[in-house]
Formats: structure tokens, C-alpha cells, sequence
């Protein structure tokens, strides 16, 4: 299964290679160098369908925990100030997303969209100490009851050239859904409550709407 934000790619992927097939089929006959070049453009549609993939997730739904909205290893647990929502201190668990990731960002509890907001900004490397500041990136904070406000951000990386987010204020999120995506490599930012129980470690992998982040 494939997400919607790569048919169109995935399409022209597969016409590109197709038509490479033909060309190099009829235009290159030394064999070695033939070999290289289709061998080549195949990986490249293999890569390209492992970008996009979007796996089913059980998602156990509770709202006395924070879920990962991403697939991949956490580089970031510490207290900071959240400058541009809530001026005020805050935990931040960030997931750090390689390539090879599933990109799709889930949402990490369900509740109300209280705030969205896109920023433009620079591709610096994901790992970037500024780059949740200063890259292209996405806001969102999602309220319920029980767990309170939880901010999570979408952050391009080096390669990542569009953020796609589906959540927009008034929504209502559920907890493990699809709330977006991040195009090539990227990071998400989840910032809690500093009396949450951190349930994660610093390089643990984790999978995007089942492994347990936090809870209250």
C-alpha cells in the first residue's frame, strides 16, 4: 500500500524508467554497460516505492499516552523553551526520520486542532540544532482532556523539499491517523507537558502509531 502524496510520483517513476528500458534496450549494446544502467533505474523505482509505502498500524488509542507520530530513532529528549506556541518551558522528544523511513506522520493523540501553521525556511540537515527553528517546517498543537496541549512539528530535512499536513484548526484528530507527510528525509518535534513520564530512550527506534513516547 502506497500513500496518496506519492501515486503521482510513482507514476512518472514508472513511465521515466519504462522509457529508459526501451531507449537503453535499443541504444546501448555493450552488455556490462547495459547491465549498470537498468539495474540502476530499477533500484531507483524500488526506492521510490519504499519511500512512499504506507504500512497499516494498530494504533491501541488511549489518552493518557503520546504516541510516535513517525517511524524512526529518537536524537532529542531534554527541557527546552518552546519559543513560537507556548513560551514556556516544555519536554522535546524529536524523531529523526532517515530516507529509508516510512514518512508518513500520524497524529500523537486524538483530540482538537488548536493551532496549524506552515513556516518557509531553509533544508539545513535534519540533526541541525536550529533546524526546528529555522527549516522549512509545520506547528500543530492538539488538545484533549486528559493529556492537555501537545505540539507536535514537522521538520524538512536536507532533501526534503514539501511538507504535506492535513491537520487544520477546528479538526478533530484521532490518535494514530494520518495527519500528513514529509517528501525525502526529515524530522518530527513533540513537545509535552514537563510532568509527562517518558516511556523512550535517546536512539531508540520507534514506529509511527504504536510505540508509546509518553504518558501522564
Amino acid at each position: 500500500m502506497f500513500h496518496k502524496e506519492g501515486h503521482k510520483i510513482i507514476f512518472i517513476t514508472l513511465i521515466i524508467v519504462v522509457a529508459s528500458f526501451l531507449l537503453v534496450d535499443n541504444f546501448i549494446t555493450t552488455y556490462w554497460l547495459r547491465t549498470i544502467v537498468l539495474v540502476t533505474l530499477f533500484t531507483l523505482f524500488i526506492l521510490i516505492l519504499q519511500f512512499f509505502r504506507n504500512p497499516k498500524r494498530h494504533t491501541v488509542a488511549n489518552n493518557k499516552q503520546v504516541i510516535a507520530p513517525v517511524d524512526g530513532k529518537i536524537v532529542v529528549i531534554e527541557e527546552v523553551f518552546e519559543k513560537e506556541y507556548f513560551k514556556e518551558k516544555r519536554l522535546q522528544v524529536s524523531v529523526f526520520m532517515s530516507p529509508l523511513n516510512v514518512h508518513v506522520t500520524r497524529y500523537p493523540i486524538s483530540g482538537n486542532v488548536i493551532f496549524s501553521k506552515y513556516h518557509p525556511g531553509k533544508y539545513l540537515v535534519a540533526w541541525h540544532p536550529k533546524a526546528s527553528e529555522e527549516n522549512e517546517r509545520t506547528t500543530i498543537v492538539v488538545e484533549n482532556e486528559t493529556f492537555g496541549k501537545v505540539l507536535y512539528r514537522q521538520i524538512a530535512g536536507a532533501l526534503a523539499k514539501r511538507i504535506v499536513n492535513y491537520a487544520k484548526q477546528n479538526h478533530k484528530a484521532e490518535q494514530g491517523a494520518d495527519a500528513g507527510f514529509i517528501k525525502f528525509g526529515s524530522r518530527v518535534d513533540l513537545f509535552l507537558p514537563l510532568d509527562t513520564n517518558i516511556k523512550v530512550a535517546l536512539n531508540q527506534k520507534v514506529r509511527g502509531g504504536e510505540t508509546v513516547i509518553a504518558e501522564m
